[in-house]
């Protein structure tokens, strides 16, 4: 045991004496010592519930024989974060929950470790930890958010962001947004759409890190009390098997969690997410592989934002398991690899039925033959841009328009309220890419804002930073390289016709190559905008949005 480093013989009375002092009797001593990282806070609807999840935990644990102990992990809840400064926030952290996460369980020698994480940058960032520390883990979620209802129709954190635009818009009235307001999200959980927390703790399950229902059963039922029992308990299991993340988090389990991800329509910040995890997993991921995969994954579900339906009914209908059952059908998956579970996919599948084909769609009746998401490449994007195929209406898959050019997200935000900004454009916001934001900040509310005035099915937008799961419509993000470093992005000029084919994966600025060179030379990077603290530190260290955006030690 990697406890005995601290628990056991003579050398080790000095740190037998600092556990007495937490109250630990030397029976608790004796045992495997557990880890649970906790993403509990007051400030995140999705994490306010975590304590609750994490005592279900520690009672699992401590009934299959381990003792387990506590310790936390920040967490930013984007929404609140979303329009400002502190957007430039909320990805950065993902790499501090990976490290500091990593120095708590290696620091203190733990056994095995339950991760225990809800939103956004929790996920993946312990999901990297995870595959860095390699001792026996699994994953439970603190649960979505059940969706609200106004004027009895389903509603998300979606459709409050686009209720803003219609206000602005003169479309609905001040009483009709407090409506949204207040009834928008009525629970606490990650919010009710396929938006990025809820892609990633399916993803989790897709991955083999997570046990069946860890990403759709909601945060108040009381299933999810039992799950995260159940995750105590199964950690046990897997210590005394020695199976660990990196014999679950395969170069196959990637493969199968792309494949999800297309089925799903997930958040295309997963595009994001998947290759920084494969990287600490020792996996080389190169995000090229999504279109291939795409083309022989059918889209199954329309979550919002992308349709209306939403994760409580992805539960109801048989979850990420039914999914994954429906794309075996075709010998979509590897069945064949080993998850958290201590069974293999395949058996974890197995008599997995879809309960709601209007909800999970029959593969052999898919919304399209082709995944979720697609990978764009072309002049304006080299290294590739990300769309979520499945939220944009079929009028915008092919498109052409002139490019109305901001250099940060709040002016784009000023000419779409104001008016500016007409059918056929095509919104470009630059310098907000990893290095650029620096941090790479979400465009949910110009997408928001597009959507909210009517123009979702006639303006496009295009970015280096990236996009929140809630944004809908010819959203384009994560295009790379990023202005920052002198990508094509930054030399677009305002009227430029910019041309869009998502079928065919291309992304184009209509200019010459020779053009292109010219203004290449006039180019000159921008003062960094932020010199001191964290984010400096980031920007110095992070990687284009192609390659996860990932830290690196710079050699000199």
């Amino acid at each position: 045991m990697k406890s005995d480093t601290v628990l056991r013989g003579t050398q080790q009375a000095p740190h037998r004496s600092l556990f007495n002092a937490l109250g630990f009797t030397k029976e608790e001593m004796e045992k495997p010592l557990v880890g649970i990282v906790s993403s509990y806070n007051e400030i995140v609807p999705g994490h306010m519930n975590i304590d609750k999840i994490v005592e279900a935990v520690k009672l699992g644990v401590a009934m299959a024989g381990g003792t387990p102990v506590v310790f936390p992990a920040i967490a930013v809840c984007d929404g609140i974060a979303m329009g400002h400064v502190g957007m430039k926030y909320s990805l950065v952290t993902r790499d501090l929950i990976a490290d500091s996460t990593e120095c708590m369980a290696t620091a203190h020698q733990f056994d095995a470790l339950v991760m225990v994480p809800n939103c956004d940058k929790n996920v993946p960032g312990l999901l990297m930890a995870a595959a860095r520390v390699n001792v026996p883990t699994v994953f439970v979620s603190g649960g979505p958010m059940l969706a609200g209802k106004v004027k009895g129709c389903k509603t998300s954190l979606s459709s409050m962001f686009e209720a803003v635009g219609a206000f602005a818009a003169g479309k609905i009235t001040q009483e009709e947004l407090d409506e949204y307001e207040n009834k928008t999200c009525p629970t606490c959980g990650s919010c009710s759409g396929m938006y990025t927390a809820n892609s990633m703790n399916c993803l989790t399950e897709a991955l083999g890190m997570g046990l069946q229902g860890n990403g759709t059963i909601p945060a108040v039922y009381s299933e999810r009390i039992k799950l995260a029992k159940h995750a105590g308990m199964k950690v046990m299991e897997l210590l005394e098997k020695n199976i660990r993340p990196r014999d679950i988090m395969t170069e196959k389990a990637f493969m199968n969690a792309l494949t999800v991800d297309m089925a799903l329509g997930c958040s295309t910040n997963s595009m994001l997410h998947l290759p920084a995890i494969a990287r600490e997993a020792g996996v080389e991921l190169n995000v090229d592989i999504a279109n291939a995969i795409s083309a022989k994954t059918p889209n199954l579900c329309h979550l919002a934002p992308a349709g209306h339906t939403y994760i409580e009914e992805l539960n109801e209908a048989g979850g990420v398991y039914a999914v994954m059952n429906e794309l075996n059908k075709k010998g979509l998956l590897y069945t064949d690899i080993i998850t958290a579970t201590g069974k293999t996919v395949g058996e974890n599948i197995e008599g997995c039925v879809n309960k709601n084909p209007e909800v999970i769609r029959p593969i052999e009746n898919p919304y399209s033959e082709t995944g979720g998401i697609a990978v764009l490449k072309g002049n304006l994007a080299p290294d590739s841009g990300v769309v979520k195929r499945s939220a944009v209406v079929p009028e915008m898959m092919v498109h052409e328009g002139p490019a109305r050019v901001f250099d940060c997200e709040e002016d784009a935000i000023a000419a779409i309220k104001s008016g500016k900004i007409v059918a056929g454009d095509v919104v470009v916001i630059r310098y907000e890419g990893p290095k650029g934001g620096p941090g790479m900040r979400e465009m949910l509310n110009p997408t928001s804002a597009i959507a909210g005035m009517g123009l979702g099915s006639s303006v496009a937008l295009i970015t280096d930073g990236r996009f929140s799961g809630a944004s809908r419509g010819a959203s384009i993000g994560h295009v790379s390289p990023e202005a920052a470093v002198g990508g094509p992005i930054a030399l677009v000029r305002e009227g430029d016709i910019i041309k869009i084919n998502i079928p065919e994966n291309t992304l184009n600025v209509d200019i010459s190559d020779e053009e292109m060179e010219a203004r290449r030379k006039e180019w000159k990077p921008r003062e960094p905008k932020v010199t001191t603290g964290y984010l400096a530190r980031y920007a110095s260290m992070v990687t284009s949005a192609n390659k996860g955006a990932v830290l690196e030690i710079k050699n000199n």
